[in-house]
């Protein structure tokens, strides 16, 4: 893929593929919302932040759940990898859900933080235009707690990734439904998103899971088939269950 002049490389270099996956994916780039001027939300606010000396985040919050994506490239969508968007550019709705944790002392499980963005091109390369949405079922508490984790302000993987977004175009509270298990399921986001998700299954039925060689060679030359060197290419783990 091109390269984008410097940025990119020493981007790529900060963050790293761990960190980005770390923080659910590249699309966790919802971090830089802590540099958006007030004036450009709608509806919510975004919380003062808690900071320690010198300037230090404070990092105190343990969340875990589930990270759903759906967006306008190709299976599978290669900004992921920090790759460039099939189509040049990526239109994405994504969503976390909480299933169990704490934020700064105030339980935040079974809440949901969503947003739809806009990627221009390179994941990395940044300038998103973003919409914020949390779930409308948040007390206010929880609604400022999980804004303060995903603009950055706590630290961790998350604020890692500050700076893709260059434009924030609202900030709301909605109805947010994520019913999705092992793959399968729905997701809507007020009346903006309504997606109907089904995971990728082996010729048995198992799930399949897709992920990315660092390599890949083959001497087939021997066997009349083709010799292969190649890097970052497909490749697929999965299950099996035999009965007869």
């Amino acid at each position: 893929m091109a390269e984008h002049g410097t940025e990119l490389p020493d981007r790529r270099r900060r963050l790293g593929r761990r960190t980005m996956l770390r923080a659910g994916g590249a699309l966790a780039g919802v971090a830089a919302l802590l540099k958006m001027p007030l004036a450009q939300t709608s509806a919510l606010t975004i919380p003062a932040i808690d900071r320690l000396d010198e300037g230090k985040p404070v990092m105190a919050y343990h969340i875990e759940g589930r990270l759903l994506e759906v967006c306008t490239c190709n299976i599978l969508c290669p900004c992921w990898v920090g790759e460039d968007p099939d189509h040049g550019t990526c239109d994405s709705s994504f969503a976390w859900q909480i299933d169990k944790g704490t934020i700064q002392g105030v339980d935040v499980s079974g809440r949901t933080l969503a947003l739809s963005v806009h990627i221009p091109g390179n994941v990395l390369v940044g300038n998103w235009r973003a919409v914020v949405c949390v779930d409308d079922g948040s007390s206010q508490e929880q609604q400022e707690a999980m804004l303060k984790v995903f603009t950055g302000q706590l630290g961790g993987a998350i604020a890692d990734l500050a700076g893709l977004i260059g434009e924030v175009i609202a900030v709301e509270r909605a109805p947010i439904s994520f019913t999705v298990q092992e793959g399968k399921g729905t997701l809507t986001i007020g009346s903006v998103v309504d997606a109907e998700l089904a995971p990728f299954q082996g010729a048995t039925g198992s799930p399949a899971y897709v992920g990315k060689a660092a390599y890949y060679r083959r001497d087939g030359a021997k066997h009349g088939l083709a010799n292969i060197s190649l890097t970052g290419n497909n490749a697929i783990q999965g299950l099996f269950r035999f009965e007869a």
